[in-house]
């Protein structure tokens, strides 16, 4: 199975800079203008699943709580060091989440559309 993950933004170069600059993911693909919207997928080659980020003239009022987050669970604890080392080179606050749960394994951060995103490092406690 493959899984994708859509989410439509208005900022669709700061998401990319985000995901790709930062967490070191992959730009796997995009299109343009295709009726009336712009996107790009991100993810790692060699996985079964990505995000879909797209773009159009609407601007997108965002609804979302603090439990709605993306977890990502690097594979060793080198590659969460350096996804760490990224974020605090960026200048890119952890912030508390409101389940304990996530505090205790894995740092949270807002990507630009203020979403929560995890990376925790429960794969290699």
């Amino acid at each position: 199975m493959t899984f994708r993950f859509a989410r439509h933004t208005n900022n669709l170069e700061q998401l990319k800079f985000f995901f790709i600059d930062i967490l070191g993911f992959e730009l796997l693909g995009g299109f343009e203008k295709h009726n009336g919207y712009d996107g790009i997928f991100i993810g790692k080659s060699d996985e079964n699943w990505h995000l879909e980020f797209t773009k159009s003239e609407e601007v997108v009022t965002f609804s979302f709580g603090e439990e709605d987050i993306l977890v990502f669970y690097p594979n060793n604890k080198l590659e969460f060091e350096m996804m760490l080392d990224k974020i605090k080179n960026h200048e890119i606050e952890f912030i508390l989440g409101k389940n304990p749960y996530w505090n205790e394994n894995g740092k949270i951060i807002l990507d630009p559309d203020g979403y929560r995103i995890v990376i925790s490092d429960l794969k290699f406690k």
